[in-house]
């Protein structure tokens, strides 16, 4: 085994006590300085607008635009579908419809209607005014990003959905990204990535209006932009880089283990991907198909990078250290690949999302079942919930009260007000007889 793919081989027993942070791309040691690149980006983008985005453009995309080019025309959408095949606009759709069967009956629960003799209330779905959705590119293309985040937003009806994506070293945007969003309905698109979008969406600028939510997955800077803005905008959750954590007994297939920690190696550098394991035998073999498999692997500069950086193994002598390691870390993607799957999923609390079974990869999750890959990572899912129709409305109660009713209640409203030295809450029902006694 070449050791140098994989830093990190643990016992269970001898973890250092920072082991979550040390595989992660958001080290304390890096952060700081992370925390200072992005902020002074954000406050160019706020003061400066389209000259400033304009710059950082140049910087880290490579390419020069002017503001007349940040915003994706239709024509240039149009042209997009030139670009691609019939097979993978099919697959566009077919992946659009799948998030829409799954997403409506989601949103079909956001609705409650309660009633009794007193009084009725109603919860209702009330759409978000305006949605941003960032989605990764420059390098690859994200036709999912595109259908997981705005596919959701357009079942809430939100009114305006902005798509913002990297352009590449020409100047456009991935054929691929335009067509997916032209399929999902988006109403604006505009060529900008990395930090300088998050602040273009949260503040505006003369060519982009701002919006109320940010949502969609990023690098390390993308995802601290977030956590910057989320004091003048909503967001989603702190969503990238990928993780993905598989736990597995002696039963599980080796190759199987290592396919799956090198497809979401393949992401970025900074990705994760780690195995707990019961058996010491498992380890070994995963750690030869690693040696094996990233020798001939597409993309494996990036993925030898990512595992000798943010790649581990950890044995334990028991199923229990697996759980309580497995919840400490609370990953974005969880795999179980043990002899009872289902079992060991029920313990596992946080996590953006779980797969259980050899024929039940992230990849089938990440594209074709119907559930959302935008997901919390680096710990985040310990608060945090994956993406979902519930994440683009806000819901509104509606109360109706008779005067029996009103009546009826009148007595613990008077209990509950006076508790709190609040008298006007129950005067407020008072007065109301005293209008009717007076009739």
């Amino acid at each position: 085994m070449d050791k140098q793919l994989l830093k990190y081989i643990w016992k269970a027993s001898a973890l250092p006590t920072n082991w979550t942070e040390r595989v992660r791309a958001t080290e304390k040691e890096t952060g700081q300085s992370i925390e200072k690149t992005v902020k002074a980006i954000i406050n160019e983008v706020k003061t400066q607008g389209n000259s400033a985005i304009i710059k950082y453009t140049k910087k880290f995309d490579r390419t020069t635009l002017d503001a007349e080019k940040l915003h994706v025309t239709d024509e240039e959408i149009k042209e997009a579908y030139e670009a691609v095949t019939e097979e993978q606009i099919s697959a566009i759709k077919f992946m659009k419809e799948k998030i829409e069967t799954v997403e409506r009956r989601v949103l079909k629960q956001a609705r409650t209607d309660v009633e009794n003799d007193a009084f009725r209330v109603r919860v209702l779905p009330r759409p978000i005014e305006s949605i941003g959705c960032y989605v990764p590119g420059g390098r690859a293309a994200y036709p999912s990003t595109v259908t997981m985040t705005v596919v959701p937003a357009k079942l809430a009806d939100v009114p305006r959905i902005v798509v913002c994506s990297p352009p590449t070293t020409k100047g456009t945007v991935n054929p691929l990204t335009l067509v997916a969003a032209d399929i999902c309905g988006v109403d604006e698109v505009y060529r900008i990535g990395g930090v300088q979008a998050i602040a273009a969406l949260t503040y505006g600028t003369e060519s982009i209006k701002s919006v109320r939510k940010i949502v969609g997955p990023g690098n390390k800077y993308v995802t601290m932009a977030k956590i910057l803005v989320s004091r003048e905008v909503a967001i989603d959750m702190p969503a990238g880089p990928s993780e993905i954590l598989i736990l597995a007994d002696e039963s599980a297939n080796p190759r199987f283990i290592a396919l799956d920690m090198i497809s979401q190696a393949e992401h970025e550098v900074d990705s994760t991907a780690g195995l707990i394991t019961t058996s010491k035998e498992l380890a070994e073999k995963v750690l030869c198909e690693l040696e094996k498999i990233v020798a001939h692997a597409y993309r494996d500069a990036i993925v030898k990078e990512a595992l000798l950086e943010h790649g581990f193994v950890i044995t334990c002598e028991n199923v229990n250290e697996l759980i309580e390691l497995a919840n400490l870390f609370a990953p974005e993607h969880v795999e179980v690949l043990m002899r009872e799957p289902m079992e060991i999923s029920e313990k596992v609390m946080s996590a953006g999302a779980i797969s259980i079974g050899p024929y039940s990869p992230v990849s089938l999750s990440d594209y074709c079942t119907g559930t959302n890959h935008v997901l919390p990572s680096s710990g985040f899912g310990h608060v945090f919930s994956g993406l979902s129709v519930l994440d683009f409305v806000r819901r509104v109660s509606v109360v109706e009260c008779s005067m029996e009713g009103l009546s009826e209640l009148k007595p613990y409203v008077k209990v509950l007000a006076e508790a709190e030295d609040l008298p006007n809450h129950y005067k407020a029902i008072e007065g109301r007889f005293k209008v009717e006694d007076a009739e």
